[in-house]
């Protein structure tokens, strides 16, 4: 139960704030657990394309001794691609023409929720594997990190609901979380000195990022009393 709290405690601090965060017309609380939930569920289909395109790899390139080419296929393609592309397609299923997405920090809020329900299922099965060290180690990495990928992906969501040249902001929505999750996966996994000297710094130019996006929609809320005339 320790471990069970450890893996869920940071995921709903972030939801908490997240929430907090939608100011002038908030979501229903059923269509955000909704989501939540299927973000878990998509961890199913993840697992099998995952697992799938891991031993894609290992018959047709085990030949291949470069870490770093190893390393850009499992980031990019194995995890990046696959879990982004699952997030996004719940996006486009559930909220994309739900009534209830009708302004454009509803877009960060729905994406970033989806997102950390596949983390959830995610922490709790690395911190049951790897102990409690683990669960502290990936609240201030992992699942901040997921949390940044949901909010990018919908902030262009929101850009493609509400401006013009929808489907150029839809294609920004996948492709940009996808560049980012790759990266941040592409560091760990290469082990490569020289590019984990750039986590830290990376992850902090995400929490910049993601700050300025909430602001961003925040402010420019057709809700915000100062945009009301």
């Amino acid at each position: 139960m320790i471990l069970l709290g450890i893996s869920i405690a940071p995921i709903v601090l972030i939801l908490i704030y997240l929430n907090k965060r939608d100011k002038y017309e908030k979501e229903p609380r059923e269509l955000l657990t909704k989501v939540l939930i299927f973000g878990a569920l998509t961890v199913i289909p993840i697992y099998l394309i995952e697992t799938y395109l891991g031993n894609y790899w290992t018959a047709k390139y085990n030949y291949v001794n470069n870490k770093l080419y190893i390393a850009a296929y499992d980031a990019f393609i194995v995890a990046a691609s696959t879990e982004e592309f699952f997030k996004y397609l719940v996006f486009v299923i559930i909220i994309w023409k739900n009534k209830n997405f009708n302004e454009k920090f509803d877009g960060i809020l729905y994406a970033a929720f989806i997102s950390l329900g596949f983390a959830t299922i995610e922490n709790i099965m690395y911190v049951l594997g790897s102990g409690a060290g683990t669960g502290f180690i990936r609240a201030f990495t992992a699942v901040p990190a997921h949390t940044f990928f949901g909010i990018t992906m919908g902030f262009f969501f929101a850009f493609a609901k509400f401006k013009n040249n929808k489907y150029l902001w839809l294609s920004i929505a996948l492709i940009l979380p996808i560049l980012m999750h790759g990266f941040y996966d592409f560091i760990l996994m290469s082990q490569h000195p020289i590019l984990l000297a750039f986590f830290i710094p990376f992850l902090i130019l995400m929490l910049f990022i993601a700050f300025k996006q909430m602001k961003n929609l925040s402010e420019t809320s057709r809700f915000n009393p100062k945009n009301i005339s």
